[in-house]
């Protein structure tokens, strides 16, 4: 059951070739075989899994309308985000596990679509790192060598679906946390238009970086998974605007969109580091994008260089959003000096942050947002590398005897991926090329990034791309 994906798996279970409780029994075996040794889960929910994959088999036989077009599939949650009576711990020792008494909006659609929760996925502390290295548990890995990084923050999620423990994971994303690891797993990651998943009723407040998303092994899957999501909740505002205002509409079905490609586009290549200047690129990654390049090309797409919308100092103000993030989480009196050296550095710069700071933050993202506009406006998309490096060893990025190092480290090797959780425009790593480095192959993602709203329009283009050198 390994090798099937998400639409194969859900296929096989409505067609009664497997029963859910076969396909959790599979998972949750899976999980505790292989999810240790890369460091794939917070938590493993057999009690939860089974009950919900024999609620599926009985729903399949007498109400099968009722069952969701993911019934049976498994599908993981980050542990950032409330499964109900799960407890959740955000990778962290300074925080006592708690059960929340309710899910978040994204676990109960995904519920609604008859996914079963095998259990949470590892995370750095707090989700802040590019490195998933939590004091909780082991490193999460990569399948293509353990010894190396499956990203971060979402890297358990890949992990496990790497793995093929399962064929699907949920995650989120506020500066590269989706795509990151799936540039190291080699796997898919998007991240959609800002407000387009909902983080429904319970959902976390913020200046809107995150987005919550799916980790899987194909673009297909990927734009199923954006259908069971992006169904709002009553109070959501319309999608905030990014690089244009009105947003089209969204497709009946983002699944359908990809079978009607788009006309020719006009594609912008950016290898040059955005947010870290002078940050050297791995000669794989600038071939990755080279080929892909070539390959919307050869689909006849315009392709053609685009220079860095802004100086890499304008990017400060997304750092004191983040800090002000790390300082917003609830950490116990007398726990403070549990949390990793990175958090509490985070947390002061955040302490450091008046409000009429953080609102001139706000306004200069929101600037930003409006220069990539500006400057971008010329093309459809724009294409670059996910990562400067191939996958890092555990430890590489990690400085806990300077915090700030460990913080520019991880600028440096991840320069492109938050310039669209500033603008809210949707953005993909698709894993296209693998090469050898230090004899061990490796994948190197490639990240496409899209107007805002037009969510179905990039996922066609990865979906061409993907058929044709995936």
């Amino acid at each position: 059951m390994g090798a099937l994906g998400v639409r194969a798996l859900a296929a096989a279970v409505r067609a009664g070739e497997l029963s859910a409780v076969e396909v959790a029994e599979d998972a949750l075996a899976r999980a505790e075989r292989d999810g240790p040794a890369l460091g794939a889960f917070a938590r493993l929910t057999p009690d939860l899994a089974l009950a919900q994959a024999r609620e599926t088999d009985r729903l399949l036989r007498t109400d099968p309308g009722r069952a969701g077009v993911l019934a049976g599939v498994p599908c993981p949650v980050k542990d950032l985000t409330r499964v109900a009576g799960v407890p959740m711990r955000a990778g962290s020792r300074a925080l006592e596990p708690v059960a929340p008494a309710v899910d978040d909006g994204v676990v109960t659609r995904l519920r609604q679509a008859g996914t079963v929760v095998v259990g949470t996925t590892a995370v750095p502390e707090l989700g802040l790192p590019c490195y998933t290295e939590p004091d909780t548990g082991p490193p999460a890995a990569t399948p293509w060598d353990p010894g190396r990084s499956a990203g971060g923050s979402s890297g358990g999620a890949a992990a496990a679906v790497a793995a093929g423990i399962v064929p699907v994971a949920h995650g989120s994303d506020g500066g590269g946390s989706l795509r990151l690891p799936a540039a190291c797993c080699g796997l898919v990651g998007l991240k959609p238009t800002r407000g387009l998943v909902s983080p429904g009723p319970h959902g976390q407040p913020g200046p809107g970086l995150v987005s919550h998303g799916v980790i899987t092994r194909d673009v297909a899957d990927t734009a199923l998974l954006l259908d069971v999501l992006s169904r709002g909740w009553p109070g959501d505002w319309p999608v905030p605007g990014g690089s244009e205002w009105p947003l089209q509409p969204a497709p009946a079905s983002f699944s359908a969109a990809l079978h009607h490609p788009p006309g020719p586009l006009r594609v912008g290549v950016l290898t040059e580091p955005l947010i870290a200047a002078g940050a050297p690129v791995h000669p794989g990654a600038l071939r990755a994008v080279a080929a892909a390049a070539a390959g919307l090309e050869h689909l006849g797409h315009r392709v053609e260089q685009v220079a860095p919308p802004f100086a890499a100092e304008a990017w400060l103000p997304f750092r004191a959003l983040w800090a002000v993030g790390a300082l917003a989480a609830e950490v116990p009196p007398g726990r403070e000096h549990l949390l990793r050296p990175l958090t509490r550095w985070l947390r002061e710069l955040g302490r450091g942050v008046s409000g009429l700071e953080y609102a001139e933050a706000v306004r200069a993202t929101q600037r930003l947002t409006q220069q990539v506009a500006t400057a971008w406006a010329g093309v459809d998309l724009v294409l670059t590398p996910t990562m400067a490096q191939p996958p890092w060893r555990h430890g590489e990025l990690r400085d806990d005897d300077d915090p700030a190092a460990d913080f520019a480290a991880q600028t440096a090797q991840t320069p492109w991926c938050s310039v669209w959780n500033i603008t809210g425009a949707p953005s993909i790593s698709l894993p296209l090329h693998a090469e050898e480095v230090d004899g061990v192959r490796l994948p190197f993602g490639v990240m496409l990034g899209g107007r805002a709203g037009r969510d179905a329009q990039l996922l066609a283009v990865a979906a061409q791309l993907e058929q044709l050198l995936g």
